[in-house]
């Protein structure tokens, strides 16, 4: 076989990746080792940032059933989300399950090939790829591609063959996870502190299932989640809770500990990590999943671009470039709402200083920012409009020639860049049809009633605003070039207007 791209891990971050490569129009493979989706959800959604992702590719129609709401806390410090400029709620009460159920069926409309029961044992980069050895269901094989992803969790396979450092704090305590039906429990969705630093959650999931989490100071600092019983589960909360739960049923059982991890390269010559094989974290909020789906979407792009000869190589040092960072203060801000949230009374000073900053439009947009990660913003170069480097947001309006309105996130259901060119900046227009193969060019006007926007402006194809202008095309070929590669210079290069 040979492919554009191998992606290893069939999780969400992994199918992610492999659509939107398959949207750049590259040939794109996933293996993963489990023989079949192993059914278990540890994040119950995602944040907006992620939402947002997956909106811009028409994917929440297809999650089926969840709800919008606040996920107003920060450690468990509470901010008001009505103090805010616009809607920074997550998806709540969608399994993990369900989003790969949801993927998958993506990728099957795709034509991407899913190739369960596949493990990595290791590869070899040639001049002009990747020779990855599997050993699958008919025995040992090997595919070639161009590129390699590791989006294999934390314990990533491909991270370790690819010698790729991962350095974080050691774990300190343990937690128990489980999700079970047949009990009748009291909510705690934010968890519920107990006396000696302890801690348990318990959430309604519909349908008489609940999952139960438990942050015991006694427990293993890292315990080994595949000798992990139930009945352990069930001991320790009702030593905490004084309630009882040996009588339920267990769909599945989890541990890990506290610690986190960063690789040190999200990039190392062909081979790239994303995910949990990127960073690391305790289950806080879905802040992982929705790190990691982020990781895709800014990766997915790229290497479609680079693997079709549209854009050099060098564009996928951005990658790194970009998302560690992110990755770093994730990690950085993880252990800050951990050791808020789960810190002894000790903590409590500290708990009420951040509750009264909270109450103030500043802190609250600060820590929101974080929680929702619409507060995530690139190296574009040089420019000084707000959105430069932000994302677009996805429900900004624009008015076409033909009175028809289109939202700024439909704009990007292609995968494709977007040049937004306003009557003050036909210019641009003009500049850009160099491009055209690559980007949708839209003509119109800014819908009234919204922020003040600039006359033109540049989204990539991940919904992040690369260039904007007031009223000419000045940078507009830099940003071009940077973005998606040399201008075409034959006759079929007019401008895609829409």
């Amino acid at each position: 076989m040979k492919s554009g791209v191998i992606v290893v891990g069939a999780g969400p971050v992994g199918l992610m990746l492999a659509g939107e490569l398959r949207m750049g129009g590259a040939e794109v493979t996933v293996y993963d080792r489990l023989t079949a989706p192993a059914g278990e959800s540890r994040a119950l959604g995602f944040n907006r940032r992620a939402a947002e992702s997956l909106g811009q590719r028409g994917l929440l129609a297809r999650l089926g059933d969840f709800r919008w709401g606040a996920m107003g806390h920060f450690g468990g410090v509470r901010f008001d989300l009505g103090l805010l400029d616009e809607d920074q709620s997550g998806v709540l009460g969608l399994s993990q399950a369900r989003t790969e159920e949801a993927l998958g069926g993506w990728l099957a409309e795709l034509g991407v090939p899913v190739r369960r029961g596949y493990e990595v044992t290791g590869f070899r980069e040639t001049p002009d790829g990747v020779v990855v050895a599997l050993d699958g269901p008919d025995g040992p094989g090997e595919d070639t591609a161009a590129y390699l992803v590791g989006c294999d969790g934390a314990r990533s396979t491909v991270r370790a063959l690819a010698g790729i450092k991962a350095p974080g704090p050691a774990s300190t305590r343990g937690m128990y996870t489980a999700e079970i039906t047949g009990a009748e429990l009291r909510p705690r969705p934010i968890g519920e502190r107990l006396p000696g630093g302890n801690m348990v959650v318990s959430t309604p999931l519909g349908g008489g299932r609940w999952r139960i989490v438990i942050h015991d100071r006694s427990l293993p600092k890292d315990p080994d989640p595949g000798t992990l019983t139930f009945a352990r589960v069930a001991d320790a909360w009702q030593r905490l809770t004084g309630e009882s739960v040996h009588g339920a049923r267990a769909e599945w059982v989890w541990a890990r500990g506290n610690g986190t991890a960063l690789a040190d390269e999200y990039r190392r010559g062909r081979v790239f990590l994303a995910g949990d094989a990127a960073h690391d974290l305790p289950p806080l909020a879905a802040w992982g999943l929705s790190a990691g789906l982020q990781d895709a979407v800014n990766l997915g792009w790229k290497l479609a671009a680079v693997t079709g000869g549209r854009a050099p190589d060098t564009l996928l040092d951005t990658y790194h470039a970009e998302r560690h960072p992110v990755g770093r203060r994730l990690v950085r801000d993880t252990r800050a709402a951990s050791m808020v949230y789960l810190g002894d009374d000790s903590m409590e000073p500290l708990r009420g200083v951040l509750g009264e900053l909270a109450g103030h439009k500043g802190a609250a947009g600060q820590l929101s920012g974080i929680v929702s990660g619409l507060g995530i913003r690139y190296d574009m170069g040089p420019g000084d409009h707000p959105l430069l480097g932000l994302r677009m947001p996805p429900g900004h309006e624009v008015i076409r020639a033909d009175g028809s309105r289109v939202r700024a996130g439909e704009l990007l259901r292609a995968a494709r860049g977007v040049l937004v060119v306003t009557g003050g900046a036909a210019k641009a227009g003009r500049l850009a049809g160099g491009w055209a193969d690559r980007i949708d060019i839209v003509t119109g006007d800014w819908a009234p009633g919204q922020e003040p926007l600039p006359d033109a402006l540049l989204i990539r194809p991940d919904g992040y605003v690369a260039w904007t202008s007031s009223g000419s095309g000045r940078g507009l070929s830099d940003a071009l070039g940077r973005w998606f590669g040399a201008a075409r210079t034959d006759a079929t290069a007019t401008p895609a207007v829409r």
